[in-house]
Parts: C-alpha cells; structure tokens; sequence
C-alpha cells in the first residue's frame, strides 16, 4: 500500500509556471505506475499525464503537451509535474496517483490509491 501526498499547488497568472510535487510512502515505490489528473469544478476527473513504473515511458493529455513534464525520484519516492505556459483552462485540482497492475495506464480506473489533491489556480 502506499499513501501519497500533493504539495506545490497555487494561485499564479496566465503564461507562469509551478511544479508540483507527490510525496509518496512506502518502500516499494519503484514499483509502481505514477499519474497526475485533474478535476476542474463541475467536470470529471481527466488524466492529465501518466508515467510507467520503470520511468521510462510517459503518456501526455495533448492539451498539455510541450506545457507539461512528469518526472519522478525513485529515491526520495516523490513524482513532480513541471507545468510551464499555463493557461486559465488548466484551472483544477490536481491529484497524484498510483497504480501496480500495468507498466502504463492512463484510465483513472486503474489507479488504486490517490493524494488528497491540490488546488492550481490560473488567472488570466
């Protein structure tokens, strides 16, 4: 099982940048697939960007792609995700989450266990 949690969210203006970071527990982090979703208000929750468990494969939402950067440190157990060029319509709670089941997954469905979230707010 592995808890994790969000950080790094904020207000910030069209056209900035914020890194968030995931904080996960457990000794076993390596071995699992890594998400990042989000949920604006009134809306299902989308993926936003998934990495593989090895790391080395990463699948991107195409509004962000070129905006958006998954990375993650196996050894601190944390997983980022480099926003740069924002945009008003990236407005959402933003949630990291897990999964063991597949090398790569983007459904939210497959991701058993998820962060409490973390607000990003882009004014235009």
């Amino acid at each position: 099982q592995v808890q994790l949690v969000e950080s790094g969210g904020g207000l910030v203006q069209a056209g900035g940048s914020l890194r968030l970071s995931c904080a996960a527990s457990g000794r076993t982090f390596s071995s699992y697939g890594m998400g990042w979703f989000r949920q604006a208000p009134g809306k299902e929750r989308e993926f936003v960007v998934v990495m593989s468990r090895s790391g080395g494969g990463t699948y991107y939402r195409d509004s962000v792609k070129g905006r958006f950067t998954i990375s993650r440190d196996n050894v601190k157990n944390t997983v980022y995700l480099q926003m740069n060029s924002l945009k008003p319509e990236d407005t959402a709670v933003y949630y990291c989450a897990a999964q063991k089941n597949y090398e790569l997954a983007y459904g939210r469905d497959y991701y058993d266990y998820w962060g409490q979230g973390t607000q990003v707010t882009v004014s235009s």
